[in-house]
């Protein structure tokens, strides 16, 4: 098991910042595609804003992965002077919730696009093999409803984490939110 090492530098490095703000944009993008794609139904097919959105959620979980192998072998900078513990167990627990929605969410959706039979390709670039059985009515239906609310989730931990940096920058005023801006 790897052991979390702790960077003498205040902030997050250059390749961590990048990966967690080209997350942040494609999220946002994708929130906006799903807000504006037409509903999904029986012989809908994967074009346009469908098609994209399968296609920026497969780009999330793999940027995903790699922010988190980047996470596991580079340090992790220290925190502000005076966190309690609490917090910072708090930020543990909704980090670790978060990137699990990173990677669920994803394979939610691929699920079921599999079982809807529809071919997968993530920006006309490749294709994602089928992992859930064609035509089967519980990834249609079940899975695609799980993946709905599981947005949900994603949206208000996303939420939470915003108003957290926010509360360490303006109320507390410690260094917690500038370890990841891009010019901190």
């Amino acid at each position: 098991m790897l052991q979390r090492r702790v960077a003498r530098e205040p902030g997050y490095g250059g390749v961590a910042k990048g990966l967690h703000w080209l997350i942040v944009g494609l999220l946002v993008a994708q929130f906006a595609v799903a807000w504006t794609m037409p509903a999904i139904r029986r012989g809908t097919q994967p074009e346009g804003l469908v098609g994209l959105h399968l296609s920026f959620g497969i780009a999330i979980m793999l940027l995903a992965a790699l922010r988190l192998l980047w996470r596991l072998y580079r340090p992790v900078p220290l925190l502000a002077d005076g966190v309690p513990w609490w917090q910072h167990r708090a930020a543990q627990l909704s980090h670790a919730a978060l990137y699990a929605l990173l990677f669920l969410l994803p394979i939610l959706g691929w699920a079921n696009a599999s079982a809807r039979g529809w071919k997968i390709a993530v920006f006309g670039l490749f294709d994602m093999p089928h992992i859930w059985p064609a035509g089967s009515a519980f990834g249609r239906a079940e899975l695609g409803g799980i993946h709905v609310w599981g947005t949900y989730a994603l949206l208000g931990l996303v939420g939470l984490h915003v108003l957290a940096a926010l509360y360490h920058h303006l109320w507390l005023r410690d260094r917690v939110l500038s370890r990841m801006l891009p010019y901190g």
